[in-house]
């Protein structure tokens, strides 16, 4: 409900927009000219050169827009963009809705674009070009566009998508700013070709390099969808081998996501740490899966093999490229700052940062998700163990980073595993679930990285909420 009025809203501003219409002299014919290439652009599905289908929503030809606010009096720049978005493909219901929704954004954001533009003098710029003095109007009519468009998604987000108000509009201007940047010397171009003696059709040809920017696209889009499958098979395999511990990857990563956050990695980065964060686990495809689900203890050669599933995971993911600083993360998560932990023993900063921050995530997910063999600790003791730990086995700057984004976002911890899920032999042809069995490695690998208790690191606790040493022994 609450975002449905805001959408009203934004069309009633919209309106307010174009009310001056009927006492503006109007160049219908340059009106509907940008109108009709725009709305065709937005019904081009695929880049006809190239042969390749175009992502939805890319924003390729807000040049066309951005050269109508430099050329047209702002409520009828604003007009060019109504029939475009009123026809645009629209997949998600309802779809009226969305096509009033976009067309009452691009509406208030031409408009904004088209008021900077001529408050700063850019009008006679592009009657008489001079570019260095050109840029600037436009750079700032550009601006206006943007962020308009940043502060009305940002909204919409809030309330559709139930995004929290803090984040709603954290990287949206970033993000978008250099490609609009872009559109926006292009339509400035198209505006100055447009009063030259070529006149518009010299304009139209500012459109051919899009085409060409549509398929850089094109690829760039294909390329990371294809790194999305990548991972998600990855998962998805370990899932089905051990799918007690189904959902722990995902989580890892968005825990690994957060504390980046926190840090001030840039978005590149944060995105290769969720990578890490999710494909953490993937050795353990190189585990026997009779390990992996065998119940009870396991004795001290098996845990052994657990201990391998590092190593294994960085073997399988080591050929990958775009992964980059998540290889060493998936190599080295089990390391401890005291030197203690596995595979290499490593010491402190020698253990790499993706690792520091992934062994955090891990530990955190682990504490807070509900086992068989024990209860989910609340997000409050989870913190307070990891920080009691902190400095022998993990890094107190991550630890205080999860702190700190946790404060902001909260946690949400969920089950790890339905029974039917996980093990699908659980449940009878008649709907009967039977118990979840327990991870024998699962435990393992949260004893091995515990050690004894009272030694001052993570350790894992029972169903009836007392501890266990390495052993798998409960003890008082």
């Amino acid at each position: 409900m609450g975002a449905r009025v805001y959408v009203a809203c934004v069309a009633v501003g919209a309106l307010g927009c174009l009310a001056p219409l009927p006492g503006v002299r109007v160049p219908w014919w340059a009106v509907v000219l940008l109108a009709v290439l725009y709305a065709g652009c937005e019904q081009i599905t695929r880049c006809r050169i190239v042969g390749h289908r175009a992502p939805r929503g890319m924003g390729s030809f807000f040049p066309v827009l951005l050269a109508g606010a430099f050329l047209l009096p702002p409520p009828v720049a604003a007009l060019v963009a109504v029939p475009g978005a009123l026809i645009a493909r629209v997949e998600q219901r309802p779809r009226w809705l969305r096509r009033v929704w976009r067309a009452a954004q691009l509406v208030l954001a031409v408009w904004a674009a088209s008021r900077v533009h001529r408050a700063l003098g850019g009008r006679d710029t592009v009657v008489d070009p001079d570019f260095p003095n050109a840029l600037l109007p436009a750079g700032a009519a550009v601006l206006a566009f943007c962020a308009v468009l940043t502060v009305l998604d940002g909204g919409i987000l809030a309330l559709a998508e139930r995004v929290p108000w803090r984040g709603a509009w954290r990287g949206l201007l970033p993000r978008s700013l250099a490609p609009v940047a872009v559109h926006g010397l292009a339509g400035l171009m198209m505006a100055v070709l447009w009063r030259s003696p070529y006149g518009p059709v010299a304009a139209l040809l500012v459109l051919l390099p899009m085409y060409v920017s549509c398929w850089v696209f094109a690829q760039y889009h294909r390329e990371r969808a294809a790194h999305q499958a990548t991972i998600r098979a990855l998962v998805q395999a370990v899932d089905i081998k051990d799918g007690y511990t189904r959902g722990h990857s995902e989580r890892v990563g968005q825990a690994s996501m957060m504390i980046a956050r926190e840090l001030g990695m840039d978005d590149e980065r944060t995105e290769v740490l969720r990578f890490a964060g999710i494909l953490h686990d993937v050795g353990k495809l190189g585990v026997p899966t009779r390990l992996l689900r065998k119940d009870g203890p396991l004795t001290p050669e098996e845990r052994r093999v657990i201990e391998l599933h590092p190593e294994y995971g960085h073997e399988m993911v080591r050929g990958i490229s775009f992964l980059g600083e998540a290889r060493a993360a998936v190599l080295h998560h089990h390391e401890r700052l005291d030197g203690s932990g596995y595979p290499c023993g490593l010491v402190g900063s020698q253990i790499p940062e993706f690792a520091r921050v992934v062994a955090v995530a891990d530990a955190f997910d682990a504490m807070t998700s509900t086992r068989s063999y024990r209860r989910a600790r609340p997000v409050a003791a989870a913190l307070a163990e990891l920080e009691r730990c902190a400095g022998a086995q993990f890094d107190p700057v991550m630890v205080g980073a999860l702190g700190r984004a946790l404060g902001r976002y909260g946690w949400h911890p969920t089950v790890t595993a339905e029974p039917s899920l996980a093990d699908p032999a659980a449940a009878d042809p008649c709907g009967n679930v039977s118990p979840p069995r327990s991870s024998g490695a699962d435990r393992a690998v949260e004893q091995a990285d515990a050690g004894r208790a009272g030694s001052g690191r993570v350790e894992p606790e029972q169903g009836d909420g007392r501890k266990a040493d390495a052993a798998g022994r409960r003890v008082p």
